[in-house]
């Protein structure tokens, strides 16, 4: 069989590079949101903590910290859940 011939750069994208690219950017939108609520400044906003222990105050980069680190944290620990499960229990069809 011939083979058609490619032009250009033939992007490869595996299923691991796309799934981080989208956390990336999850985790982004996290920081803008946070950075654009500290903007604002609501009246009644307080300062959060992170983990319970890390006092943030409520301004944009306090904010934006926060989302990013919170988000990043949480989807984190469940891709590497997604990833131990799979890796685990994947090959038993096979």
């Amino acid at each position: 069989m011939s083979e058609t011939p490619t032009h250009g750069r033939r992007a490869d994208y595996s299923g691991r590079s796309v799934v981080f690219a989208i956390y990336c950017v999850a985790i982004g939108v996290a920081g803008v949101m946070g950075f654009l609520l500290g903007m604002i400044g609501p009246d009644a906003l307080r300062s959060v903590k992170l983990f319970f222990l890390i006092e943030m105050p409520p301004t944009p980069l306090g904010l934006a910290i926060y989302g990013m680190v919170t988000l990043a944290t949480i989807l984190g620990v469940l891709l590497l859940a997604v990833r131990f499960v799979s890796r685990r229990y994947g090959d038993r069809d096979r």
